[in-house]
């Protein structure tokens, strides 16, 4: 694909607008095994997250007083991406495993459990660009699946630089032959960032119109992140109903 062919007239290589989001689906308690799960379909992007915790933290001496440990695993299937993935953990996967650590730390009262442990696991089933971000949202949910309690739900999306011109929610693509890439994660009712990081070149100006694009993002992401989480208690509570 040329490069040149990522963007016409105001629409890009997919049919959206520049400020468009792909289609997001989210769906909670989709583990039998895990405390708290959630699943999620990013445009062609699927992602499962399961969370186990909080646990007594093991081994003991990297247990912590004052506070829980907040431990993240980001794996990709072998069948993630068009050419075959090694399964062994890649140094992107260690990366990322940090960065959606960092991301939804944050939003946790790690106070609450001292010397435990909560175990956080992303499964990349299938990957098409922004997988750090849906990972990280979906985690969220998850860990409100889980029962833990939070500041706030965490949100993300990444915004580009693509021929020139700003996109939001960037795919694959987009990342591989855009100028640059800004994933961003944010609580959105306190308007606090926790994580912003850059990959390529943007001016201040750019930047400060990345922001906002990204806020924007956030709130369109975090109102479907709401929806899901209404719609798995609704059907919890009304199963409660019948079973009663």
């Amino acid at each position: 694909m040329s490069k040149t062919h990522l963007i016409n007239d105001g629409i890009r290589y997919d049919g959206r607008k520049l400020d468009e989001l792909r289609p997001i689906k989210f769906q909670l308690g989709v583990l039998n095994n895990a405390d708290g799960s959630a699943y999620v379909e990013w445009g062609r992007t699927k992602i499962m997250v399961g969370v186990m915790g909080p646990r007594e933290a093991h081994p003991k001496h990297l247990a912590m007083a004052d506070r829980c440990r907040i431990e993240a695993l980001y794996r990709m299937a072998t069948f993630s991406v068009g050419e075959r993935k090694s399964p062994a953990p890649a140094r992107r996967e260690h990366e990322l495993s940090k960065v959606i650590r960092e991301a939804l730390e944050p939003a946790i009262f790690v106070e609450l459990y001292p010397r435990a442990t909560i175990d956080i696991y992303a499964e990349v089933m299938q990957a098409d660009g922004s997988t750090r971000c849906a990972a990280i949202s979906a985690a969220a949910l998850a860990l409100t699946d889980a029962g833990i309690p939070m500041r706030d739900l965490v949100t993300s999306i990444a915004v580009g630089k693509v021929e020139g011109q700003l996109v939001l929610d960037v795919m694959d693509e987009e990342d591989k032959q855009g100028d640059s890439d800004m994933p961003v994660a944010m609580m959105p009712n306190k308007n606090l960032v926790t994580l912003l990081q850059m990959d390529g070149l943007i001016t201040q100006d750019e930047f400060t119109r990345g922001m906002e694009l990204a806020r924007k993002g956030c709130m369109e992401v975090h109102k479907k992140q709401k929806e899901a989480l209404e719609e798995h208690f609704k059907k919890s509570m009304n199963n409660e109903i019948e079973e009663a």
